[in-house]
């Protein structure tokens, strides 16, 4: 059995945190560039171009690549033949998220309670999703999820008869509401089936997926091309000022649902696509 420490896990998701908030991954920067190439509109090319740009400066310079540093959603895969000493392993997260913010100069965007509204001042509680997994080792994932396009995000049952059409309805009529205040070009997250609350999950989790890497069936794979060539057609554009190019990228999960339900729900990431992934 291996033992992990807390103070490894508090030091690598605060260095977690600002990573993912200066440096915006490659195949997001890649979706830019082809998005550059393809974009119909002048002012939306310009637009896509201050991104790739925004990009780069802010990974030279060691800054937020957007002054949204968001909530802090955690993704732990935890090895079932670890062993974790040192205190309380999600107290360690959260003491990751504070180390981080703190040091990185982040934005401290999170309030204690949703009506008195008082700033925490640190950007905690972070949201948690821990796992079990086989092994020893701890797999985590940092997403900082920006306000604008998380308040954009739905969720909606269906019913069973309303199938594939009535998926694609939802999520265009969602994507078109969002229009520019969700700040594309977008990622768009697609979870269909399992609960209320796990189709959420999964539709989150989706906007974690590499851009460009399909499903593995063929049917749900066909769905992301048919989805991201529709909300494409919206001519939303990038920032919401027109063009064809309102998102870079639409991945769709599933999980199985009870026969009397089609529950779905959509998860909007915006052009501050940020995630970070490392392995203990």
């Amino acid at each position: 059995m291996r033992v992990i420490h807390t103070d490894q896990i508090r030091d690598t998701i605060a260095m977690m945190c600002w990573e993912a908030c200066y440096y915006l991954p490659q195949d997001i920067l890649d979706g830019f560039r082809r998005a550059s190439e393809t974009e119909e509109s002048p002012l939306g090319k310009s637009i896509i171009d201050q991104l790739i740009e925004n990009a780069q400066l802010a990974a030279e310079e060691d800054r937020p690549y957007c002054h949204d540093t968001g909530l802090t959603v955690v993704y732990a895969d935890v090895g079932q033949d670890v062993h974790i000493q040192g205190g309380d392993f999600t107290g360690a997260i959260h003491e990751g998220i504070r180390k981080g913010y703190k040091e990185g100069y982040l934005r401290n965007s999170i309030v204690s309670d949703p009506l008195i509204r008082k700033n925490t001042n640190d950007n905690t509680p972070g949201v948690i999703h821990t796992r079990i997994v086989p092994g020893e080792q701890i797999k985590l994932t940092v997403l900082p999820k920006g306000g604008g396009s998380e308040n954009m995000s739905a969720m909606k049952f269906l019913l069973p008869g309303d199938g594939v059409a009535g998926v694609k309805k939802f999520v265009l009529d969602t994507i078109i509401a969002a229009g520019g205040r969700a700040c594309p070009p977008l990622v768009v997250g697609v979870g269909i089936g399992g609960s209320f609350d796990k189709v959420t999950e999964i539709a989150k989790e989706a906007v974690l997926r590499e851009v460009g890497a399909f499903h593995h069936e063929e049917h749900i794979a066909r769905l992301e091309k048919e989805l991201l060539d529709e909300i494409n057609k919206t001519g939303i554009g990038p920032q919401g000022l027109g063009g064809s190019n309102t998102a870079i990228w639409v991945a769709v999960e599933t999980y199985g649902c009870h026969i009397t339900a089609l529950p779905v729900a959509v998860n909007i990431q915006c052009h501050a696509a940020r995630k970070n992934t490392k392995v203990i």
